[in-house]
C-alpha cells in the first residue's frame, strides 16, 4: 500500500499522440521512458522519486501491453545490477532512486557498468534531494558522475524539457556506450505541467528476445586486464562520442543576446529560480525573455569545450551559477579558459555561497554583486518589491531558546519545533519503553538507523547516538562488541531497512562474531519512511508480489536463537519487558526484539474507506477516543514528555485555584491509546479516560443513552448551582 495510489493518473499514459499530456512531473517522466521504447524498469523508493515506483507499479496494465518488465528493487544495488541487461544487449533500461544514499548504495554495481560500457541506452534517474528541505546528507551526484564516467543531465525543470531530455539521455548512453544518469529536483518531480504526447513505443528488442538469443562479449565485462583497457575507452572513444552528440543535437541551450560582455552560465535545474530573480531585477520576463545572455548546461557532464569557448568569445566576464560543494563545472570553466589562453573572468563561489541551496534570494544577491562589477546600469531597472528587499539587508540572525518551556514575548522568534512521530505511531511506544527501561539499567549506546524511528534521536525521547545509513542501524554498534564489559550495544532497526540490507549487514554479521548486543526490529508492515511501500513481511500485498513473510523465520534462519516477539507495540508492559529480559539474559550470541503494529498512516488509508463505506451502508460503526480529566489531571505532563505524541498538548486549567496548564488530547488522535499506557505504565495519574463513539446504534443503545442522559443531567445541573453559589 504506497502513500497514494495513481490508478487514475496512469490512464494519461495511454494519451493518443499529439495529444497535450497535463499531469506531475513524475508522470511525465514515465510517459517519457515510454516513449523512449524503455524494455525494462526498476527502482527503489525515496524522496523525492517514490512516486515513479508508484505510478510504475500502478501502470502493469500499459507496462505489459507494450512488453517492458518492471522490477521493484530490493535495494538501490539490485537496481543498478538490473542494467547489466543492456551491457550486451540492444535493450533500453532505466532504474531510480534517491541520491546520493542511492547512489552509494549502487556504487559497485555502477561502476562496473560503467566500466565495460553498454550497447543498449541506459538512464538512472536519480532523485537529487539537495537542498534545506532535505531528509539526507548533502552531497551531490555530479562527484560520482566524474568519478566513474557517467553522463550526468540536469535539465530545465519544465515538462517539455525532461521529456526530451528522457528520449535524449537513452540516444546519448547508446551513441557513446556509456550509463546516463539524470537528476529530478524535489519542485521538478511534483510540479505540474503539460507537453505534446508522443506514440509510446514497443521495444525493439525486448528481454524475452535477449533470453532466447543469449550474447556474450568477454570484452565488456569489469574483468582485469580488459578493465585497463576499459579506462583508455571511456577518454579516446566514449567522451569524444559524447561531446559530439551532445553539440550535435543542441542539449544544452543559449539564451538571451549572446553577444553582450558578460554572461551568466547556469545548470539546468536551476534555471526557473534563475529566472525569476532576473524578472525581479527588471532583467527578463515570465516568458524566458532575458537581457542577459545565459549557457543553460542541461548536460552538466561532460563539458562541451566548443561551446564555452564560443559562449565566452568577446566577454569580459561569466557567472557560473554551481549549486553544491565542490565547484566541479566552475573549476572545468577555469581549465578551459586557461588552456585556450582566454581573456573572459570566471566567477562563481566568489560571488555566491560555496554551500547550500541556490534559492531565487540566493541567485539574487550574487548576480546584484556580479552586475555591480561589470555593468551596474542594469540594476537600474531592478523592481524588486519591499518585502524582498528587506530579505537582501544584512540581518543579525536572532538566538532561539533551546530549552522547551521558555516563555517568548509577543513578535518573538518562535521555538523551533522538531520533527517527530505521526499521531498514534507504533514506533513511539518502543522507545517510551526503552527510556523508561534505562531508567532501571542505566544508559546505553544506542546505534539508530535510517527510517521513521530516527526521530527517536530528537525529543522528547533524545535515543540514538550514531546514524551510519540504511539498514545499518545493528552493523554501527559491531565496533562496541566487547566481553570486557556486562553492558550490551542496543541498535535499532526498521522492517524495510532489514530487508534492504540488514538481514545480512546487521543481524547476519552479528551472528557470525558472536556479538551479545540487542537488536530491535521494528516491523510496522511496510517501507514507512519511502511512502508505506510493501516489503517483504507485508500482508497482502498483491498477488503480483510474494510477502507475509515473517521477519522472526529470517532471523531465526541466519542463526538468532534469542528472539523476542511483542505483536502490539503499544502494549508497554510487555514492550518493556521484552527489552529488559534482552538486556538482561545470560544467553550468548545476539538478542532480538521484533517489535511489531501497523504503521497507523497506512492503516487509517486502509480502514478509513471501510468506515465510510460501512456508514453509507447504515452498519454499526465504533470509534475509540481518548481524552484527559481536567480535574483529575495535576499539570505534571509526564505523559507528555514520555509520549510525544502531536495529539496530546496543554490547555489552560480550568480549575481558578490551580495555574499550571492540564494535559488534553486533540481531535486528531486516532485512539491508539499509548498516552493511557504511558501513564499506567509509569504509574503516572489516572486521569486518561476512553470512550466509545458509536454512529448507527440501535434501537437499545439509542434507548439506554436516552435513559442514561435522563438521569446524569439534572445531578450535572445541580452539581453546577452549587459551584455557582461557593463561587458567588
Amino acid at each position: 500500500m504506497a502513500e497514494r495510489s495513481f490508478k487514475h493518473e496512469v490512464e494519461k499514459l495511454k494519451i493518443a499522440p499529439g495529444a497535450e499530456f497535463e499531469g506531475e512531473g513524475i508522470l511525465a517522466v514515465t510517459k517519457a521512458l515510454l516513449q523512449s521504447g524503455v524494455a525494462y524498469v526498476g527502482g527503489y523508493q525515496g524522496s523525492p522519486v517514490s512516486h515513479l515506483m508508484d505510478v510504475l507499479a500502478d501502470a502493469s496494465e500499459t507496462l505489459d501491453a507494450l512488453g517492458v518488465h518492471f522490477d521493484s528493487s530490493a535495494s538501490e544495488a539490485t537496481a543498478a545490477a538490473m542494467l547489466g541487461a543492456s551491457v550486451h544487449y540492444p535493450l533500453r533500461g532505466a532504474i531510480t532512486f534517491k541520491s546520493t544514499v542511492g547512489t552509494n548504495v549502487a556504487s559497485d554495481a555502477l561502476s562496473n557498468l560503467a566500466s565495460g560500457g553498454v550497447t543498449g541506452g541506459v538512464l538512472v534517474i536519480l532523485g537529487e534531494d539537495y537542498g534545506e528541505g532535505s531528509s539526507i546528507i548533502q552531497e551531490r551526484s555530479h562527484a560520482f558522475a566524474m568519478k566513474s564516467q557517467m553522463w550526468l543531465l540536469d535539465p530545465r525543470p519544465n515538462h517539455a524539457s525532461l521529456v526530451r531530455a528522457v528520449e535524449k539521455a537513452f540516444e546519448l548512453s547508446e551513441a557513446s556506450r556509456t550509463p546516463a544518469m539524470l537528476t529530478m529536483r524535489v519542485r521538478a518531480c511534483h510540479s505540474h505541467g503539460r507537453f505534446i504526447a508522443s506514440e509510446n513505443r514497443r521495444p525493439p528488442f525486448t528481454v524475452k528476445d535477449a533470453l532466447d538469443e543469449p550474447r556474450r562479449d568477454i570484452h565488456r565485462m569489469a574483468l582485469a586486464p580488459a578493465t585497463f583497457v576499459h579506462e583508455h575507452e571511456k577518454i579516446s572513444d566514449r567522451w569524444p562520442a559524447a561531446q559530439a552528440f551532445i553539440r550535435e543535437h543542441a542539449l544544452n541551450e543559449i539564451f538571451g543576446d549572446a553577444k553582450l560582455n558578460v554572461g551568466l552560465v547556469v545548470q539546468g535545474g536551476l534555471y526557473n529560480s534563475l529566472m525569476r530573480a532576473l524578472e525581479l531585477l527588471g532583467l527578463a520576463d515570465i516568458y524566458g525573455r532575458t537581457a542577459l545572455p545565459i549557457y543553460v548546461m542541461n548536460v552538466v557532464y561532460p563539458v562541451v569545450d566548443l561551446e564555452v569557448q564560443e559562449f565566452f568569445e568577446g566577454k569580459d566576464a561569466v557567472l557560473m551559477l554551481e549549486e553544491g560543494q565542490p565547484e566541479f563545472i566552475e573549476q572545468t570553466l577555469h581549465t578551459i579558459v586557461n588552456r585556450q589562453e582566454m581573456t573572459t573572468r570566471v566567477h562563481g563561489k566568489d560571488m555566491l555561497p560555496k554551500a547550500g541551496e541556490y534559492t531565487t534570494l540566493v541567485m539574487l544577491k550574487g548576480l546584484r554583486r556580479f552586475l555591480q562589477k561589470y555593468v551596474p546600469s542594469m540594476l537600474e531597472k531592478e523592481r524588486i518589491p519591499e518585502g524582498v528587499r528587506q530579505m537582501l539587508a544584512p540581518k543579525v540572525t536572532p538566538i532561539i531558546p533551546s530549552m522547551p518551556g521558555v516563555a517568548l514575548d509577543d513578535g518573538g522568534p518562535v521555538l523551533p519545533r522538531p520533527p517527530s512521530f505521526c499521531t498514534g505511531c507504533p514506533e513511539r511506544p518502543v522507545f517510551t519503553a526503552l527510556k523508561m527501561v534505562e531508567k532501571e539499567t542505566g544508559k546505553h549506546h544506542i546505534s539508530a538507523d535510517i527510517g521513521c524511528h530516527q526521530f527517536a534521536a530528537l525529543a522528547p525521547f533524545d535515543i540514538g547516538a550514531t546514524s551510519m545509513g540504511y539498514g545499518l542501524g545493528a552493523a554501527g554498534a559491531a565496533a562496541l562488541n566487547t566481553g570486557q564489559t556486562g553492558r550490551r550495544s542496543v541498535s535499532i532497526m526498521g522492517d524495510g531497512g532489514f530487508w534492504h540490507n540488514g538481514l545480512t549487514s546487521g543481524v547476519g554479521n552479528a551472528v557470525f562474531n558472536q556479538s551479545n548486543s540487542v537488536i530491535v526490529l521494528v516491523d510496522n508492515g511496510y517501507s514507512a519512511a519511502t511512502g508505506g511501500q510493501d516489503i517483504l513481511s507485508s500482508r497482502g500485498a498483491g498477488p503480483t508480489r510474494t510477502a507475509s513473510l515473517p521477519i522472526v523465520e529470517a532471523v531465526r534462519g541466519i542463526g538468532v536463537r534469542w528472539i523476542r516477539t511483542v505483536s502490539r507495540t503499544y502494549d508497554l508492559k510487555a514492550m518493556k519487558r521484552a527489552l529488559s529480559d534482552a538486556l538482561t539474559s545470560s544467553d550468548s550470541g545476539p538478542k532480538v526484539v521484533v517489535a511489531q503494529s501497523e504503521c497507523m498512516l497506512n492503516k487509517q488509508r486502509r480502514i478509513k474507506p471501510q468506515v465510510r463505506d460501512r456508514l453509507k451502508a447504515g452498519a454499526r460503526v465504533v470509534q475509540e477516543k481518548f481524552g484527559v480529566d481536567a480535574e483529575t489531571c495535576t499539570g505534571d505532563h509526564s505523559c507528555i514528555r514520555l509520549s510525544g505524541c502531536p495529539s496530546l498538548t496543554i490547555k489552560d486549567n480550568p480549575d481558578p485555584l490551580r495555574q499550571d496548564p492540564v494535559a488534553t488530547v486533540e481531535s486528531s488522535c486516532v485512539a491508539c491509546g499509548h498516552c493511557g499506557e504511558v501513564s499506567h505504565a509509569a504509574v503516572l495519574c489516572p486521569s486518561f479516560y476512553r470512550i466509545e463513539v458509536v454512529r448507527n446504534a440501535g434501537w437499545f443503545e439509542r434507548w439506554r443513552n436516552r435513559l442514561a442522559n435522563a438521569v446524569i443531567h439534572p445531578m450535572q445541573r445541580r452539581l453546577a448551582a452549587k459551584e455557582f453559589r461557593y463561587a458567588a
